[in-house]
C-alpha cells in the first residue's frame, strides 16, 4: 500500500513539473490573450468587439497570419467555441456559447486499450450513447456547464465536465481504472418504467432518481412502487404488509444503509416512511440471496442513500395532499459532503380528500372518529467523508414518528376518555469502505436501531389507565472483505454480529394487571460466497453459505447453515436462464393480539423466538426461470417452491377458532410468476401473472392442512404508460382473486355449552372473499424553468372506478348471542395532487 502512494507521488510530481512546462512553452509560442488579440483587431481593421469579460478572460489564442478579418474571425470561432455574431460593418459581438460540440476516446489505464460500449451519459440533457468500435463518441449541442458520467462494467465510472472534451483538432483521451466489484451490479434490462432495472443475479433495483410514471402513483413511493412487481402484493392495501410469494410482512428483510428496520409505514401502513428523494437506490430480492444478507425468510428490500460525492449541490422540496417535504444533497468540501432530508404531514391540522379516504380505510370498525388528531414525520441525515482516494467513511441517521391522539367526550359531564397511540422509530448506522489494493477491499460497519410502540388510554373520569409498550432494540457490527482471485473469479468473507433486545408490557391499575416480557438474542455468524463471471459474460453465478449461531439468553443455543446458489447463463442470444436457491432463518416475528387491540386499531407487536411457543423461523426456497429481453420487448416466467418451518398461529392473523391455539405449523408455496412488457423511448405496456398455491400445516389443528391466509391464487395487472413530450401518463388494471377466510356454521352457528359462549365455526378457510378488481391512472408533468431548475406537477387516482373490495371479513358475537358481521373494505376513489421544484 505504501509502495503504491509512494509510486503515485512520484509520478503526479513529474506530470506537474511536466504540464507547468509545457503551459509555459504554450504561452510563449506566439500565444496571447483573446481580450489582448480583439484589442490589436479593433486597431488594425477600424471595428468595435463587444463581450463580457467572463467570457473571454483566460482565454490564449494563438495569432492568424491571415490578412483577412472574416478568415481571422472563423478561426475563433472554430478554436474558442465563441460565437461571433456581426451587427454591421463595424460592430460586432462575442459570447460564449451555452451549448459545445464535445469528442473523445475512452480508453482503459492498464494496457491502454479502447473501450468499445462505454455509456456516456451527459447530465442536465437528454443526451447519452456509447463509445464505437475504436472507443470515440461525440455530441453535438452540448450544454457548456453539464457533467459527462462515463461507465462501462469492470471500470469505475468517471465524472467529467463537458467543457474538458471541446472539439479541437485532437479529441480528448479518457482513462477508465479497473474496477473488481461490478458482478452483482450489472443491468440486464429495464423494464415496466424508467429507473426500474433487472440486474445479472436475478434481482429488482429502483432508481429512484431515475424513476419514471407508474399507475396511481405521481411520486416514487418505494413500498408502493415494489408492488408493481410479479410475486409482490399486499393483502391489505399497505405498505407495511408486503406479502412476497405468500410470506407475512415480519418475514421480510427491510434494510436502510444497512440498517434493519422495524417501522415502514407511516399512517397505518398507508405511506411509505422512506422519503424516496434521499434514497438512491431500492434493490428488491425474492430468491438467491447473497450470503451476505441474514433474515428475511421472505425476501429482502435494501434501500441505500447518496452513495458517492456529489459534485455540485442539489435539492428539492414539494408537497402532496398528505404532507411536504424537503432535502438537499450539498458537498462542504472536496472529501466531504452532506445529505439532509424532512418530511411532515399537515393532517393535524388540514383535512384534503386524500387523507379523508386514508382515515375512512384505517380507522373503519375501530372507535376513532374524524375528531382524532393524527401526524407523522420522518427526518434523515447523511455524512460522507473521503478520507483518502482509497478509503471513504460514511455515517447515516434516520428517525420516524406516527401519533394519534384521540379524545372522547362523555355524555355524563365527567372527564372525557383520552387515548395516544405513538409509533416511533430511531437508527443510526457507520460504514468504513477501503481499497487496500487493486484486489482487495473491505467494508467495516455497524448500526444502533431502536423501535417503540407505545399505546395509553385513561377512561372512567381519570380512574382507569391502560399503558402497552413494545421495545425493540438492536446493534450489529459487520465486516466484509472482498478479493479478486482472478479476472472471473471474486470471493466475499465476512463476520456479523447482532444483539437484539426485545420487550413486551401491559399494565392496568383497575383491576390490577402488569405483564413484562423481555428477551435477548446474540447472533454471530460466519459467512462465505464465490462470485463467477465468464469471460463471455454469458455464464455467472454465486456460491455460498451462512453459519448462524443463535442465543437465546437462558432460553436456547442453536447452529443453523444456510447454503446459497444463484445461477444465470444466456444459452442462445437474448435467451438466458436463472436457477435460484437458499436456505434462510430469523428469530424475530410480529404477533397480531386481538386480545389486546387499542381502540379496535390492529397492533402488531415485535416478538423474539424461544425456542418453545416459537421456535427459530426457517424457510427454503428454489426456482428456476426463463427470459428473453431485448431493447423493445422482455418476456419471463419464474416457477418457484418455498416452504417456512416455526411459525406460530400468533403470527398469522388468524380469525376464527384457532386464533389463540398458539400452534406451531409451516406453510408450503408453489407458485408461478410470468411477465411480458413491449417498451420504446416513449412507451411501456406490460402483463403480468402471478399463481400461488399456499397451503398451512398444523399438525394439531383440524384439518391439519388448510388453505393459508395469504392464499391468494391469481393475480393479475395490465398496465401501461405513455410519455409526449414532457408529459406522462400510466393506466393500470389490478385483479387478485378473494382471499381464504372461515364463515360460522350455518347450521350451528353458536356453542352454547360453554361459557361464555363462543362462536362454532366451519374448517378454518373454506371459504373465500369477493374478487379483488382496481383501476388507477396517474399524470406527471415537468417543467424546466432552466438549465438546474425544474417543477414538476403529479396527480393521481387510486381505485377511480371507486369500487369498494372487500379486503377481510371476520366475525363477533354480540351480548344478545347474535354474531355480527365485520368487513374491512379497501379504499375507495382517492385522488391525490403533488408539486415539486428540483435544483
Amino acid at each position: 500500500m505504501q509502495k503504491r502512494h509512494q509510486n503515485n507521488f512520484i509520478v503526479f510530481l513529474f506530470l506537474l513539473v511536466f504540464s507547468m512546462n509545457s503551459y509555459a512553452q504554450t504561452i510563449d509560442n506566439d500565444s496571447i490573450l483573446l481580450r489582448d488579440y480583439l484589442s490589436e483587431l479593433e486597431t488594425s481593421f477600424n471595428v468595435k468587439f463587444s463581450y463580457a469579460d467572463s467570457d473571454v478572460n483566460a482565454i490564449y489564442i494563438e495569432k492568424s497570419n491571415s490578412d483577412s478579418l472574416d478568415a481571422i474571425l472563423n478561426s475563433l470561432r472554430e478554436t474558442t467555441e465563441i460565437t461571433i455574431t456581426k451587427l454591421n460593418d463595424r460592430y460586432y459581438t462575442l459570447t460564449k456559447a451555452s451549448t459545445i460540440t464535445i469528442c473523445g476516446f475512452v480508453l482503459d489505464n492498464f494496457e491502454e486499450n479502447t473501450i468499445p460500449g462505454a455509456t456516456v451519459e451527459i447530465y442536465e440533457s437528454n443526451l447519452s450513447g456509447i463509445t464505437d468500435a475504436n472507443g470515440a463518441f461525440s455530441f453535438e449541442n452540448v450544454p457548456r456547464n453539464s457533467l459527462i458520467q462515463i461507465k462501462h462494467i469492470g471500470f469505475k465510472p468517471i465524472f467529467i465536465e463537458a467543457k474538458e472534451f471541446i472539439k479541437t483538432t485532437d479529441c480528448k483521451t479518457i482513462a477508465m481504472a479497473l474496477s473488481y466489484q461490478e458482478l452483482d451490479e450489472v443491468i440486464v434490462t429495464q423494464f415496466l418504467t424508467t429507473g426500474l432495472n433487472k440486474l445479472s443475479d436475478a434481482s429488482i433495483e429502483l432508481n429512484t432518481e431515475k424513476f419514471g410514471i407508474l399507475p396511481g402513483v405521481s411520486e416514487p413511493d418505494i413500498l408502493q412502487t415494489v408492488q408493481a412487481l410479479p410475486g409482490i402484493k399486499s393483502v391489505d392495501e399497505t405498505v407495511s404488509d408486503i406479502n412476497i410469494r405468500g410470506g407475512t410482512n415480519d418475514q421480510n428483510l427491510i434494510l436502510w444503509d444497512g440498517i434493519k428496520m422495524y417501522q415502514t409505514g407511516h399512517f397505518f401502513g398507508l405511506i411509505s416512511a422512506f422519503n424516496p428523494y434521499v434514497t438512491e437506490k431500492v434493490s428488491i430480492i425474492k430468491n438467491g440471496t447473497s450470503a451476505i444478507y441474514g433474515g428475511g425468510v421472505s425476501g429482502t428490500l435494501s434501500m441505500k442513500s447518496m452513495q458517492e460525492l456529489p459534485l455540485y449541490a442539489k435539492g428539492g422540496a414539494g408537497f402532496n395532499l398528505i404532507s411536504g417535504d424537503v432535502f438537499g444533497e450539498i458537498p462542504v468540501n472536496e472529501n466531504l459532503a452532506i445529505q439532509i432530508s424532512a418530511r411532515r404531514s399537515y393532517t393535524d391540522f388540514l383535512n384534503t380528500p386524500t387523507y379523508t379516504t386514508f382515515s375512512e380505510k384505517a380507522f373503519q370498525d375501530t372507535e376513532v372518529d374524524n375528531e382524532s388528531e393524527f401526524y407523522f414525520y420522518d427526518f434523515t441525515t447523511k455524512f460522507i467523508y473521503e478520507i483518502n482516494p482509497y478509503h471513504h467513511v460514511s455515517a447515516s441517521m434516520i428517525t420516524m414518528s406516527n401519533n394519534l391522539n384521540y379524545l372522547e367526550t362523555t355524555n355524563n359531564g365527567t372527564a372525557p376518555n383520552r387515548s395516544n397511540l405513538n409509533q416511533d422509530n430511531f437508527s443510526i448506522g457507520s460504514q468504513l469502505q477501503s481499497e487496500w489494493t487493486d484486489v482487495y477491499t473491505s467494508q467495516l460497519s455497524f448500526y444502533y436501531t431502536q423501535y417503540d410502540l407505545d399505546a395509553l388510554s385513561i377512561s372512567n373520569n381519570d380512574t382507569q389507565q391502560l399503558t402497552q409498550n413494545n421495545l425493540v432494540k438492536e446493534s450489529n457490527v459487520k465486516l466484509t472483505t472482498n478479493y479478486q482471485l482472478w479476472d472471473t473469479i471474486n470471493w466475499m468473507n465476512g463476520y456479523e454480529f447482532t444483539e437484539t433486545g426485545i420487550e413486551n408490557t401491559t399494565n392496568i391499575n383497575q383491576p390490577p394487571f402488569a405483564s413484562n416480557i423481555k428477551g435477548v438474542i446474540r447472533h454471530h455468524a460466519l459467512f462465505s460466497e464465490l462470485n463467477y463471471s465468464s469471460e463471455n459474460e454469458k455464464l455467472k453465478g454465486s456460491l455460498g453459505g451462512r453459519l448462524n449461531y443463535f442465543e437465546n439468553l437462558n432460553t436456547f443455543k442453536e447452529y443453523v447453515f444456510e447454503p446459497r446458489l444463484n445461477v444465470t447463463y444466456e444459452f442462445l442470444p437474448n435467451f438466458k436462464t436463472e436457477v435460484l436457491g437458499e436456505f434462510k432463518s430469523q428469530v424475530t416475528n410480529q404477533i397480531i393480539d386481538l386480545e389486546q387491540n387499542f381502540l379496535g386499531i390492529e397492533k402488531r407487536r415485535w416478538i423474539l423466538s424461544d425456542g418453545d411457543a416459537l421456535p427459530i423461523t426457517k424457510s427454503k426456497q428454489g426456482s428456476i426461470g426463463f427470459n428473453y429481453d431485448t431493447d423493445k420487448f422482455y418476456a419471463g416466467i419464474d416457477g418457484f417452491y418455498k416452504k417456512v418451518d416455526g411459525i406460530n398461529v400468533y403470527t398469522q392473523g388468524f380469525q376464527n377458532q384457532n386464533q389463540f391455539d398458539g400452534e406451531i405449523g409451516s406453510y408450503v408455496v408453489k407458485g408461478a410468476e410470468f411477465l411480458i412488457n413491449t417498451k420504446n423511448n416513449f412507451y411501456s405496456a406490460w402483463l403480468s401473472y402471478t399463481f400461488n398455491k399456499n397451503d398451512y400445516t398444523f399438525d394439531a389443528l383440524l384439518p391439519t392442512i388448510f388453505p393459508n391466509n395469504l392464499d391468494v391464487r391469481h393475480a393479475v395487472t395490465l398496465a401501461g404508460n405513455y410519455t409526449i413530450g414532457n408529459l406522462k401518463l400510466g393506466l393500470g388494471l389490478n385483479y387478485k382473486s378473494g382471499k381464504p377466510f372461515t364463515q360460522p356454521d350455518k347450521n350451528d352457528p353458536i356453542n352454547e355449552a360453554v361459557f361464555p359462549n363462543e362462536i362454532n365455526y366451519e374448517e378454518s378457510n373454506s371459504s373465500r372473499l369477493p374478487e379483488y378488481l382496481r383501476a388507477d391512472a396517474s399524470a406527471i408533468y415537468t417543467l424546466n424553468i432552466n438549465d438546474k431548475v425544474k417543477t414538476t406537477l403529479g396527480a393521481s387516482v387510486l381505485n377511480f372506478t371507486h369500487r369498494r373490495n372487500t379486503l377481510n371479513t371476520y366475525y363477533r358475537l354480540q351480548e344478545d348471542n347474535t354474531i355480527e358481521t365485520i368487513e374491512r373494505l379497501s379504499l375507495g376513489i382517492t385522488p391525490n395532487f403533488s408539486l415539486r421544484i428540483s435544483f
